[in-house]
């Protein structure tokens, strides 16, 4: 199928972006990439208590950083409040709207009546038939009223949803709902379809919490004369308990920014967002942003809700640092090492490209997010150690100093100080103190490094140069020497850094 299509994202810029969001936009901008159609981006904003340009610039930064570039807008509402009170006007002189001069107290009060009698709780259209004198009355009392659209009392409305079929709704369970408040703005049913036929939206995708609103959507534009777009409803979001995902409800983070401050990439943010509700086939899991336009379709979205799961999520960021490029990632872990307060912005600054592409090489297939690069790679980069307790007390002790001194003298004298020259030095000088490489590399590791994981020892060497190497051992021999290395905090370079947990610095 071939069309220009038109859709577009309307979130209300009321707090911090989600996952939610995040896939509907996605959707939206497939859809629109895949058809060589447009993506408008429009703000929701009627809501002004809660409505901020601090959440649509949040917003907006964050699907920047998506890639989801939008081709119009954004749009705002509150920018268009004339523009609803004109159709509002229309719908008032065709008789498909009226005023409502009821109180809120009086709504409460029928409210409380209908729950008492066992009734649905909805308006009882008690203003629909109002006299001439009886709404002269009404506004001599000085009330202000608001508009209500007068929904069909009978029938059907279908709404034909491109995702779940068919969807029948009794026009007798709706009642006159609000369409502009008593100081002149829109509700979100009125305004959603304004600016959807004045923005020529071809196709409505969205969540499929908004599914009851739509046939209130769909009689509104049949009143006011406009064709209907096609609607695709997506299905909800859910948690491992498979409830809705909320932020109050699910211990799932749902907000864009902990991802983004969890050094997670956006490609592969957007990757994991595809697959909640879309699948292309039983078996591919990974898709460049190039496949996703190729593949998406709207036939291929589920109607049942989509589990969030966190431990894919976390093997698609792992599949995207592993096989991402290294200039990239280098350039991300010099901003993490900053966020992560592992190195002050100066330090990180002067860092050498190349030396922190290196880095990347040597732990990207053991780390899952950027966050955890910064800090499992920090001890390479900075001379400030923490030595885990535990590892100090079982291999750093006294006896391990002169082999660490030997091995410095012994590293500071060799030639070529590359992996393949450094392992068999070691192990010759190994087998001259009566030891083994396998006795020794815990030791040397963590006198290197402060933890016994990482890359391999020999490539930690190289890192890291002759000369910091042998620093590093001779510092470490003479701390354990003076009984420094367990006490709480030691002083180097003339200042201290202490961290909670650590049994000491160097």
């Amino acid at each position: 199928m071939s069309y220009r299509a038109r859709v577009r994202i309307a979130p209300s810029p009321t707090g911090a972006p989600h996952i939610g969001l995040a896939r509907t936009a996605l959707f939206n901008w497939l859809f629109a990439r895949q058809h060589g159609g447009t993506f408008v981006l429009r703000f929701e904003d009627t809501d002004t208590e809660r409505s901020s340009r601090q959440s649509a610039q949040a917003i907006m930064e964050t699907l920047r950083w998506l890639g989801l570039d939008w081709d119009e807008g954004p749009y705002y509402q509150m920018e268009r409040l004339e523009r609803y009170r004109q159709a509002a006007q229309r719908l008032l002189a065709a008789g498909r709207a009226y005023h409502c001069y009821c109180t809120v107290e009086e709504l409460e009060a029928k409210r409380r009546r209908a729950l008492a009698q066992g009734g649905q709780v909805r308006y009882d259209r008690s203003c629909r038939r109002l006299s001439p004198d009886d709404e002269k009355r009404l506004i001599a009392e000085g009330r202000r009223p608001v508009l209500r659209f007068k929904f069909p009392e009978s029938g059907v409305t279908v709404v034909e949803d491109l995702v779940k079929g068919q969807v029948e709704f009794d026009n007798a369970e709706f009642d006159d709902f609000i369409i502009l408040r008593s100081d002149g703005r829109p509700t979100y049913n009125f305004a959603v379809v304004i600016d959807d036929a004045d923005l020529k939206i071809t196709h409505v995708i969205r969540g499929d919490e908004h599914l009851n609103n739509t046939p209130k959507q769909i009689q509104l534009y049949r009143a006011l004369g406009y064709g209907l777009p096609q609607f695709a409803h997506l299905p909800m979001v859910l948690d491992q308990s498979r409830h809705k995902l909320s932020k109050r409800r699910s211990q799932i983070e749902t907000s864009l920014k902990s991802y983004r401050d969890g050094g997670f990439l956006p490609e592969a943010l957007l990757n994991f967002i595809a697959r909640l509700g879309w699948a292309y086939d039983d078996k591919q899991e990974i898709f460049s942003r190039e496949e996703l336009i190729e593949k998406f379709s709207l036939e291929r979205v589920g109607a049942s809700g989509a589990v969030f799961d966190e431990e894919k999520l976390l093997w698609l960021n792992q599949h995207y640092l592993m096989h991402g490029d290294p200039g990239r990632l280098g350039e991300l872990l010099r901003e993490f090492l900053v966020r992560q307060e592992i190195m002050s912005t100066q330090e990180a600054q002067a860092l050498p490209a190349e030396r922190l592409q290196t880095v990347v090489g040597l732990f990207k297939e053991r780390v899952h997010t950027l966050v955890e690069l910064a800090e499992s790679a920090g001890y390479l980069l900075t001379e400030r150690l923490q030595f885990d307790p535990q590892e100090v007390k079982k291999f750093l002790t006294p006896d391990v100093v002169p082999l660490l001194r030997a091995l410095a003298t012994e590293l500071g004298e060799l030639s070529e100080f590359t992996p393949e020259r450094l392992e068999p030095a070691v192990r010759a000088l190994l087998a001259a103190q009566g030891s083994s490489l396998k006795a020794a590399a815990q030791p040397c590791r963590v006198v290197l490094t402060g933890v016994t994981r990482g890359p391999g020892l020999f490539e930690i060497m190289a890192f890291l140069g002759r000369e910091e190497t042998a620093k590093r051992l001779e510092r470490t021999a003479r701390l354990i020497e003076t009984g420094q290395l367990n006490r709480p905090l030691v002083e180097q370079n003339g200042g201290s850094r202490e961290r909670p947990g650590g049994a000491g610095s160097a």
